[in-house]
């Protein structure tokens, strides 16, 4: 194809101004354009170019001798590949078609800007860049930050409607097939997203909705698309004030009716009656009668009644679905089916021949008999009327027959207007459901329409669809020029105006008077006008006076119109025929006139119609698609209108529309006309290019100035053309300067920018890339000569050091032969010393031994003499004694005789005396003193000999065991070497045994060992498998978190909309009923409904109700939401402690730990519930206990305490104890007195010294006296126990008068309140009297630890008198407690306050409290630990009532803070810190084990004592995590507009990255500006942030947490945003990169917070860094990439968006990067491409106890507190 005629003429820089090796393009047959080098220079005059192609092949290119125009010139490689066209330096054809293709094929991009247009090619896949993350990417995003994208266009639309409340459209246009519907669908999606809606209605589902109804009815398969569009549609989506959508009408265009009765090959129906017959089999369709779509007529004429990949039964659910929610009830639903089967039955009817001219059908025609019931009408009626017509003359009407050629023709055109008017019916129901009675502000119009069509056929819908392009394309022209004109105006540039295309004659052509639709309306009025003579008047008309309109040359039936993109033959066949759309208006009475109501609905005036889903249409006026309707009587002509002039009007409304809106232009190109994926075919692109409109904005840019720089901009990346000297302080005027030496004449200085013609950007480009080469060359000629001198240097070092070597080597050979030389010497020395020796000492040892047997002999012989003298001696000392023994003896027994004789004589002398004294009484007195001492010395004598005797007799036992156990012992000894004597002959026979044994134990061990290693391995698996489950439970686990936390914060969002609802209907009643009071007046009576709403209309207040019931509906959702929260609360606590049994097996497997050990846990488990179990019920007996005693006390208070009475006995009973307790102490003071005196005497009997005796006596006597003042004092306790006893018998008394006296005035109150004075003082009273015991208890303890001490002092003085006190007589029992004199009472941490003033509290310390200055002046958390004692006050009342109040008031106080304060930091930040506080003050005092670990004994004491407040912990907990989840949104908030500009566009380090020209569409600059935000902006408010924090006293593991989030934020929108930005994506950006984390970094290690896991947040972003940075040619890379990016998804790694910066690097080539898409499949990971930044981690809160004593805590007066009373 050759190019088109607005490059006819060269560009304006010349080939003629390069050298040779220039490279341009150049025509070609196959790929368009081709790119070639010449191979020699050009010279003005030469007729023909010398070019070498890029495969290698040369030739000579001939220059057209008329023109002598030459080709065009490539852009540098810089610049291939840009985001917009416009940003390329040479502006023409080939250069567009090469930068789409690029981008399209290599760079896998399918959108490009081109100026104010968006191109996008349709990549016949599906890509994951339209989901949610990329809507919120996009999302408040300038147009030309990011790449190029749908979402990009409608985000600008948006933002301007917001900006400059003007109305927006997006033109969406294009071929078949080009993605029209796709793009516009997700344009909507995209407001749908962004902008909400405005009441709960859901609009935005509902607009999204309408879009599965419009395609089933409206949407077709065709050869060039499987879901193409066959009518244009202009859909509004209406705004209200906050620019959130309200609603959306849409109007329609054209539709292809004839697609209904007729479909050429391999193409379908309208997807509804594909959908209608798949789902043939459902219940609700038997009576339709249906089947396959090949059984009908008109589904079954293309031959492909499936598409792949598409579900039809599926479809058809989403489609009622969609009908559901837009309100169409199942009744209207089945209706339109109903009527959709009846289209399919009437395409069957057979009609055959009567005769020539008539036919007839069959009486017996099942599908018109079905197609009568269904629809309601005659069979009779309708079989008569399909074949005949009724004709009408001035005076007679009459029947006509009709042929089966033209009864064919009715039944068609009847099933045509059948669903022509079901789908008007359907398109204006959609719009009902979408309207709102909400005012509207503000509209966006998306116009899904067909792009320009030529065929090889082409009839009246190609001609009325070009028509429609050609109004667009005029109304784009004039935008683009007028867009492009005022750019230049605000510039203040002097710019001569052009000329462009203006097809406002081919309009004229078409629509002006006599113009073609003109005559064919008027031929359409001609009773016998035909095509035949249409086309002579046309050419009558046109031929000679209009150049656009000309004849074909061999027929006289079509006619050729030259269109803006092409020339087009249309034939003349049919025009009449389908701009009549004639139907027999009989079949249209039989239909007008049947049963079924929605047939009759579909033909009858529009004001009658009714909505299917019982609402009105509101208030809005809406634009039809349709002429308004005349009178009654004028009803036929509606038929008589032609479709050409209501085509005609539609269109000019819709000119008329977007006149008055700013337009934003959508191109969508068809790549092949194969749908192959990422396939691009030149030809076909660039037709489409030419047909659409770019090659226009391309061509107006061209005839300009299309580069422009900001002076800034062309500083930084021109500033190495620049010396020195050149540099002034102000930049424009540098420019100027530098632009005056490079540049002539083709540039235009601006108020802010310089404008270059076409081709000087690339001439800049050249020079600096000149330059830097030349820089380059330098640098390396100077690295060259630095390694050519280090490798010279190394040499010499290495000869030097090879020298050094060899002459050590020969020194130290020669010092070897020295040392061998003297080593020889010695060795002979010490041989010659050695045999020497040897000889001597043999001599020596020879002379000893002789010496030495001499010698034994000689004391052998000495030795035998002195035994024989020795022997001699023994014999005479045993003889000798044996004389004297018997000389001893014998004297010996004649004393003892003697002695014994003389005693017995003494003892009968004394006998007699004795008897005569025994007869003496004072003698027997005298007599028995001592006697008992005596008898106890002997007995104690006995009993020692006793002992002895016995330890002897113990020791002779011992000794003869011994004996025994030696004389066994020897004897198995001598057993022992018998047997192994007899072992030692068998172990010969045994170890050869023993060998063979061995070596199969040997082989058995080699086995073993195998197995072992087999083992080894299977518990490695087995632990790897382990810790897989324990990762997965974790992650299972934190997901439960997260979608716990993630309820908790719908919860809230949904309480929020529930309190704005309730304060919105307040004040709505409010305002209505004042308004009906006002206007209805006092002496009117007003109903009920009226005080709600208006009274204007019925339907008005219905609708009105209706919107009521959604506060109703709302309610519940939360009660829903909140039943939802309590499953996952248990479905969380299953899986924690499903988590901790298998964190405990898995600790148990790794440690050996036995089964038993686990079962004895277990058992240790069920014993600590049965604790717990038997703790209840000790609790429960408590209470009932309690429960009795006040039963008790309430029968006191009313009269029972008489004598006889329980109180009366009970009070006895404790007087009696009392009295036997003193008894108890009386006797236990007697049995110490007489161990006392026992002691004395033992004492007197012992102690010889007569001054120590003294002394214990008196300390006894003393010890004596103390006993009986303690004697004494415990008696006036006694007397004073019973003194207190009579006083308190005497208060009851008086207690009882008084309860009698309250009785009598309960008695005249009414029941209610008599029950609440009751208890009030019921409760009173216990509490004093709950305060008297309190102090009883500590006066008694007190009193028992003094005694004690006394008792031990006494103990410790009879001690150092000499004596202890045995174990026995050691006090142990509880001594009687003595008068203590009452003490001050400390604070127990508790603060007392009234009722009354929980208010002021509440006020006070949350409401009013400003966080700034409480954080600076008092303690952190110091409102969690007030709140906490005032808790602890109503805990130690035992008010139930109270602490629920208490509670319900601080959690509500708190939410209510953070509604209104949320924005800021500081404020969530505090009460984030103070909740925590609170949490832990209830787990720490909550008497817990668990939690009082880490608890003082003075702690243990503020413990709460009546309540268990586990379940307000939780509620807590729910508000900690949802203060957190705002924390994190208010830090995302102040942290989001700061992270791309300081991570991404700022230059840390200046001058790494360099400004690439930008086109229309400018980015943000990497340059700083004032008001820009740096990475040090980011790092000081990340320290605000961690210092605010750490002032309020949050956790430390809390700000971990906190910081981690921040970090995965900073991560993950710069991660992003470097995906969706290609012009980032290079190797300085990288390094940029890494240096702004490695600060992040630094900044974690300043605040000790690298243990904190927010680095590893930022691994991929350091993964995508590195990945910009290495080196991507080999495998090896590919490897190192694989291996490196683990981090990184399977989508993020997106080597295709490499982009070079300058001449230097190189792009990536589409080999390796098939080589990691090869190597990157086998992963598993989710396709998603960015990061979720909404995504928060889930938060715990670790139990922190506090150090700090509550009685310790003081409260500052500032806070206002002073009503609150310390206890």
């Amino acid at each position: 194809n050759p190019p088109p005629k607005l490059f006819s003429k060269s560009s304006p820089t010349h080939i003629s101004e390069t050298q040779e090796h220039a490279r341009v393009w150049i025509p070609d047959a196959d790929d368009v354009w081709r790119s070639a080098e010449l191979t020699k220079d050009y010279k003005p005059g030469d007729t023909a170019l010398y070019l070498q192609l890029e495969d290698g092949t040369t030739f000579e290119y001939k220059l057209d001798p008329a023109t002598m125009n030459l080709p065009h010139l490539r852009n540098p490689d810089i610049l291939v590949g840009e985001n917009d066209l416009t940003a390329l330096s040479y502006l023409h054809e080939p250069a567009v078609l090469h930068n789409l293709k690029v981008r399209f094929i290599d760079s896998k991009l399918i959108y490009t800007y081109c100026g104010i247009v968006l191109v996008a090619i349709n990549p016949y896949e599906n890509l994951p860049i339209y989901g949610t993350d990329i809507i919120n990417a996009y999302s408040g995003q300038n147009m030309g930050d990011m790449d190029p994208h749908i979402f990009a266009v409608a985000e600008e639309a948006y933002k301007q409607m917001a900006r400059d409340e003007r109305n927006q459209s997006i033109i969406v246009s294009g071929e078949s097939g080009a993605g029209k519907t796709v793009s516009a669908k997700y344009a909507m999606r995209y407001f749908a997203t962004v902008s909400g809606s405005a009441s709960e209605a859901n609009v935005e589902e509902k607009v999204l909705a309408s879009n599965p109804i419009v395609e089933a009815i409206g949407n077709a398969k065709t050869t060039r698309n499987d879901n193409s569009s066959r009518f244009g549609k202009y859909i509004e989506i209406g705004f209200d004030k906050r620019y959130r959508i309200i609603g959306a009408n849409m109007r329609t265009y054209l539709l292809e009716k004839s697609r209904v009765v007729f479909q050429a090959d391999d193409e379908r129906n309208y997807h509804i009656f594909y959908q209608l017959c798949a789902s043939a089999h459902l219940p609700e369709f038997k009576a339709l009668k249906l089947g396959s779509a090949g059984d009908f007529y008109y589904t079954s004429q293309g031959r492909s009644p499936v598409i792949d990949g598409v579900d039809d039964d599926k479809e058809m659910c989403t489609t009622r679905n969609a009908f559901t929610l837009l309100g169409i009830n199942k009744s209207y639903q089945m209706g339109v089916f109903r009527v959709l089967a009846s289209i399919l039955h009437l395409g069957n009817v057979e009609v055959k021949d009567h005769d020539a001219d008539s036919s007839t059908i069959l009486p017996s025609n099942s599908h018109l008999n079905i197609f009568c019931k269904l629809m309601g009408v005659a069979y009779q009626d309708m079989s008569q009327w399909l074949c005949h017509r009724k004709l009408k003359t001035a005076t007679e009407t009459y029947i006509k027959p009709l042929s089966k050629l033209q009864a064919v023709n009715a039944r068609d055109a009847l099933a045509k207007h059948i669903y022509a008017k079901l789908f008007s019916w359907i398109v204006e129901h959609v719009n009902q459901a979408l309207q709102s009675s909400i005012k509207q502000h503000s509209f966006i119009g998306v116009l899904d329409i067909y792009g320009f069509e030529t065929f090889e056929m082409n009839s009246f819908e190609q001609f009325c669809i070009n028509y429609a392009n050609e109004k667009l394309q005029q109304q784009f022209n004039m935008h683009v020029f007028k867009l492009e004109q005022e750019e230049y105006m605000k510039e203040q540039i002097p710019w001569t105006l052009i000329d462009f295309y203006d097809n406002q004659p081919c309009i004229n052509l078409i629509e002006a008077k006599m113009g073609i639709l003109d005559l064919l309306d008027e031929e359409c009025k001609m009773p016998k006008g035909t095509d035949d003579t249409w086309a002579q008047k046309l050419y009558n008309t046109h031929l000679k006076t209009c150049p656009l309109f000309e004849k074909p040359r061999l027929s006289n039936k079509a006619f050729i119109v030259q269109h803006f993109a092409d020339k087009v033959e249309y034939q003349c066949e049919g025009f009449l025929e389908k701009n009549k759309d004639t139907v027999n208006e009989e079949q249209i009475h039989v239909l007008k006139g049947s049963k079924f109501d929605l047939l009759v609905e579909l033909f009858q005036d529009e004001d009658k119609a009714t909505s299917p889903s019982g609402a009105s249409s509101g208030g809005r006026t809406r634009l039809s698609i349709r002429p308004e309707h005349t009178l009654r009587g004028q009803a036929n002509k509606e038929h008589k209108k032609t479709v050409s002039l209501q085509f005609r009007n539609s269109l000019q409304l819709l000119m008329e529309t977007l006149n008055v809106t700013t337009p934003h232009y959508v191109r969508c190109i068809k790549p092949n006309d194969f749908k192959f994926p990422f396939t691009f075919d030149p030809r076909r692109a660039v037709q489409q290019l030419r047909a659409c409109g770019v090659l226009e904005t391309i061509r107006i840019s061209a005839a300009g100035f299309p580069s422009r720089w900001t002076y800034q901009e062309f500083f930084s990346r021109y500033r190495v053309l620049m010396k020195q000297k050149d540099v002034l302080p102000e930049k424009k005027l540098t420019c100027k300067n530098l632009l005056e030496k490079l540049v002539k004449d083709k540039y235009q200085f601006g108020k802010t920018k310089i404008f270059f013609r076409a081709g000087q950007v690339a001439y800049l480009e050249k020079l600096r890339a000149d330059k830097l080469r030349a820089a380059c060359i330098r640098i390396q000629k100077t690295i060259r000569c630095w390694l050519a001198r280090k490798k010279y240097l190394r040499m010499r070092a290495a000869a030097i050091n090879i020298q050094r070597h060899v002459r050590g080597y020969q020194a130290r050979c020669l010092a070897n032969f020295l040392r061998c030389t003297r080593a020889a010497i010695i060795i002979q020395k010490y041989q010659r010393m050695f045999v020497e020796r040897r000889r001597y000492k043999q001599q020596q040892a020879a002379a000893l031994i002789i010496q030495c047997i001499l010698r034994a002999y000689m004391a052998r012989q000495h030795y035998q003499g002195l035994l024989r003298e020795h022997k001699a001696v023994i014999i005479q000392k045993f003889v000798r004694g044996w004389l004297v023994r018997q000389w001893y003896k014998c004297t010996l027994a004649a004393i003892v005789h003697l002695q014994s004789c003389v005693r017995r004589m003494r003892a009968k002398r004394e006998l007699k005396k004795l008897k005569i004294e025994a007869r003496s009484v004072e003698h027997f007195k005298k007599l028995n003193i001592g006697m008992e001492n005596k008898i106890m010395q002997l007995q104690r004598k006995v009993d020692e000999q006793h002992k002895e005797n016995k330890a002897i007799a113990e020791r002779l036992a011992g000794l003869e065991s011994s004996h025994a156990a030696e004389s066994e012992r020897l004897r198995s000894e001598v057993a022992r070497l018998r047997s192994v004597e007899v072992e030692a002959r068998n172990n010969a026979n045994r170890i050869i045994f023993l060998l063979e044994e061995l070596e199969a134990l040997r082989t058995e061990k080699s086995v073993m060992e195998e197995w072992a290693e087999t083992y080894r391995d299977e518990m490695e698996q087995m632990q790897r498998v382990l810790k897989e489950e324990t990762r997965q439970l974790e992650n299972e686990l934190n997901e439960e978190r997260s979608r716990y936390q993630n309820l908790l914060s719908e919860h809230l969002r949904l309480e929020e909309r529930y309190d704005d609802l309730k304060e919105q209907m307040s004040l709505t009643l409010v305002r209505l009923s004042i308004t009906l009071k006002s206007a209805v007046g006092p002496c009117h009576s007003v109903h009920p409904l009226a005080l709600f709403f208006p009274p204007y209309s019925l339907q008005d207040i219905t609708k009105t109700t209706l919107d009521m019931s959604v506060v109703f509906n709302l309610q519940k959702k939360v009660a829903e939401l909140e039943h939802e929260k309590q499953l996952l609360e248990d479905d969380l606590e299953c899986r924690e402690e499903q988590f901790q049994r298998a964190r405990a097996r898995v600790r148990a497997t790794r440690l050996g730990i036995p089964l038993m050990f686990s079962s004895h846990t277990l058992f240790l488990g069920q014993g600590r519930q049965d604790l717990e179990s038997e703790n209840k019920r000790l609790k429960h007996e408590l209470n009932q206990m309690r429960q009795l005693l006040m039963e008790d006390t309430t029968t006191v208070a009313m009269g029972t305490a008489m004598p006889g009475g329980p109180a009366y006995k009970l009070l006895l009973d404790q007087l009696n104890l009392a009295n036997e307790e003193l008894e108890v102490r009386k006797e236990e003071v007697l049995i110490l007195r007489s161990q006392l005196v026992s002691q004395k005497e033992a004492m007197q009997h012992k102690t010889k010294d007569a001054g120590d005796m003294t002394q214990a006596y008196m300390g006894l006597k003393e010890s004596n006296r103390l006993l009986e003042a303690q004697m004494q004092a415990q008696k006036r306790n006694h007397e004073n126990e019973i003194e207190v006893l009579h006083g308190e018998l005497q208060s009851l008394k008086e207690e009882n008068n008084r309860q009698q006296q309250l009785l009598a005035q309960n008695l005249q109150l009414p029941p209610e309140a008599r029950i609440e004075a009751s208890l009030q003082h019921e409760i009173t009273r216990l509490t004093h009297e709950n305060l008297d015991l309190m102090e009883q208890v500590e006066q008694q303890d007190k009193a028992v630890r003094k005694l004690r001490k006394q008792l031990k002092v006494f103990a410790k003085k009879f001690c150092e008198m000499g004596e202890s006190i045995s174990p026995g007589q050691q006090a142990e029992e509880a001594i009687q407690p003595v008068n203590i004199p009452r003490k001050e009472k400390d604070f127990q941490g508790m603060l007392e306050y009234k009722k009354e003033d929980e208010q002021k509290l509440v006020k006070y310390l949350i409401l009013e409290l400003k966080p700034r200055g409480v954080a600076v002046n008092v303690i952190p958390g110091l409102p969690a630990y007030i709140l906490f004692m005032c808790l602890r006050y109503a805990d130690y009342t035992n008010n139930d009532q109270k602490v629920r109040i208490l509670l319900t008031s601080i959690i509500n106080s708190i939410k209510k803070i953070l509604k209104k304060g949320g924005d800021d930091f500081e404020t969530v930040s505090f009460w984030l810190s103070n909740t925590c506080r609170f949490l832990h003050c209830l787990k720490q005092y909550s008497g817990e084990e668990s939690f009082m670990k880490h608890n003082t004994p003075k702690q243990n004491e503020h413990c709460l004592s009546n309540f268990d407040l586990t379940e307000y912990r939780q509620v807590l907990s729910d508000l900690a995590i949802q203060i957190y989840q705002q924390l994190i949104r208010c830090m995302e908030n102040i942290l989001q507009p700061m992270i791309v500009s300081g991570m991404l566009e700022h230059e840390t380090i200046q001058g790494m990255s360099g400004v690439k020209p930008t086109g229309l569409r400018k980015r943000t600059s990497s340059i700083a500006e004032e008001g820009t935000y740096t990475l040090d902006l980011i790092l000081r408010q990340l320290t605000a942030f961690h210092s605010t924090m750490c002032q309020h006293g949050t956790d430390p593991e809390l700000i971990k947490q906190v910081v981690k989030q921040q970090f995965y934020v900073i991560g993950a929108v710069t991660l992003n945003n470097l995906l969706l930005r290609k012009d980032m994506c290079s190797w300085s950006k990288g390094m940029q990169i890494r240096y702004n984390v490695s600060q992040l970094e630094e900044w974690l290690r300043d605040k000790n917070l690298m243990t904190c896991g927010a680095k590893e947040t930022l691994e991929p972003l350091i993964q995508a860094a590195q990945l910009l940075q290495v080196k991507k040619k080999t495998d090896e890379d590919a490897e190192a990439i694989c291996s490196m990016c683990h981090a990184l998804s399977t989508a993020q790694v997106v080597l295709n968006l490499y982009t070079p910066m300058n001449e230097f690097e190189e792009r990536v080539s589409i080999a390796f990067i098939r080589t990691i898409q090869a190597r990157l499949r086998d992963r598993k990971e989710s396709l998603q491409l960015l990061m979720d930044t909404k995504m928060i981690f889930p938060v715990t809160f670790p139990f922190n106890p506090s150090s700090l004593s509550l009685d310790t805590i003081q409260i500052p007066s500032s806070l206002n507190l002073g009503f609150l009373i310390p206890v």
